[in-house]
């Protein structure tokens, strides 16, 4: 039996969620009280991240957003990954971005300590802003020693392994919204 290395670089979904599905994910999280993001564990740390967060748990009326991202997760894991995925465990949790906070998230895996964050094998964030709402806040990846810039189309899933470093560079002017979720299942090996 012969062992392969993960797919490192990040897998694309075209229109994971359509235009009106992000204005109506956005209007939800926006009546809510946001959060001040922080860090696994409940920490934070400005100068690592500044966002304000929802978690869509919390939200009742947005749990039709896990039932659409599920399918095409698994889909996108099939065709892509190939990752033992058991379960979507924690949350999904939606992050604004604002040029007035000078929103960003620096370079970090998404893998970590926490219960859940132990168990996180795949990344999906879903662009929900219109890219020309905001400039500044791309998402980046090094999933080597290269840097990839994710392409700005609404409704964009972009997947990658859990471990990849990331990070959304600071926003400034507008703002941008996004959508995380994270797929788990047994420890990397």
């Amino acid at each position: 039996m012969s062992l392969s290395a993960p797919r490192l670089s990040p897998v694309f979904v075209p229109q994971a969620l359509s235009g009106a599905d992000c204005d109506r994910l956005i209007a939800l999280v926006a009546a809510q009280p946001l959060r001040d993001a922080g860090l696994v564990k409940g920490t934070t740390s400005h100068a690592l991240r500044r966002a304000d967060i929802a978690w869509l748990d919390d939200i009742p009326q947005a749990a039709w957003v896990m039932d659409q991202m599920i399918a095409q997760v698994a889909r996108a894991n099939r065709e892509s990954f190939g990752f033992d995925i058991t379960d979507f465990g924690e949350s999904a949790q939606v992050a604004r971005y604002g040029a007035e906070r000078e929103g960003h998230f620096d370079w970090h895996s998404d893998i970590g300590a926490g219960q859940w964050a132990a168990k996180r094998k795949m990344t999906i964030v879903v662009q929900l802003s219109d890219p020309a709402e905001y400039e500044g806040g791309a998402l980046e990846l090094r999933p080597d020693s290269t840097l990839a810039t994710v392409p700005r189309a609404r409704g964009l899933a972009t997947l990658f392994p859990a471990f990849v470093l990331h990070r959304v560079t600071p926003v400034t002017k507008g703002t941008r919204w996004s959508l995380t979720l994270w797929a788990h299942g047994p420890a990397f090996r």
